[in-house]
């Protein structure tokens, strides 16, 4: 069948390689960071309370969830929830995984256009991701390749999604270094070097989200692309 073709492993082995490195990369960075601690003794709870009292910043309600690294900001509830190593955490990877997030409700609060374009293509990118590779899989079998590039189509929403995220998460860690430094949660260069560290090993997740979004559907567009050609 199509999608066993060994083709994908050309495709995505650089992908998935890439992916793993990214992965490592925050949880070393995490690891080193997360045992050194803020000379302020500022926890991400603390964090988020003097950004927010210090910048004009909107009441956010401020949550703990388990797991780790499971930190998001809920832009539909208006709700910041942070893992409890982070939230309870008084270290320099705590703060700046907070302040990270806290940047996306200040994204939020401001009507940040980017952030509010990645929402808008959240319910097409599910319904795409779930369609796509059915459309491409029945025209394929069928022989009907029109309906093969409309699988293709729909499973390209996936690789816009990994764009549009890439400048509102950057985004978000500039804010978050900005922040931190105005409201004097992180003191010295040694902080300030540390949360550079976290927050750029988090964005190279994102970097490899998007290249593997791309190969993917690079591959199916090689896919479709051959099928056409054996018409």
């Amino acid at each position: 069948m199509f999608f066993y073709n060994p083709r994908y492993l050309l495709y995505m082995a650089p992908a998935i390689l890439l992916m793993l490195a990214a992965q490592m990369y925050v949880k070393s960075a995490y690891r080193k960071w997360g045992q050194v601690r803020t000379s302020s003794g500022a926890t991400g709870l603390d964090a988020v309370q003097r950004i927010i009292s210090t910048n004009g910043l909107r009441d956010i309600p401020v949550q703990q969830v388990p797991g780790e690294l499971t930190d998001h900001y809920d832009p539909r509830k208006k709700v910041l929830s942070l893992s409890a190593g982070v939230y309870q955490g008084s270290s320099i990877a705590s703060v700046a995984i907070a302040a990270h997030e806290l940047g996306h409700a200040q994204q939020d609060q401001e009507g940040y256009f980017p952030l509010q374009f990645r929402s808008m293509l959240v319910p097409a990118v599910n319904i795409g991701s779930t369609l796509g590779w059915i459309l491409i899989m029945v025209g394929l079998l069928l022989n009907f390749i029109n309906i093969a590039w409309l699988g293709v189509l729909a499973f390209s929403g996936g690789a816009v999604f990994a764009l549009s995220t890439l400048p509102v998460e950057l985004n978000a860690s500039a804010r978050a270094k900005r922040l931190l430094k105005n409201s004097g949660v992180i003191l010295t260069a040694q902080e300030e070097q540390g949360v550079n560290s976290v927050l750029n090993a988090a964005a190279l997740t994102y970097v490899a989200a998007l290249f593997t979004a791309v190969m993917q559907l690079l591959y199916w567009i090689s896919i479709v692309s051959g099928g056409r050609r054996r018409r």
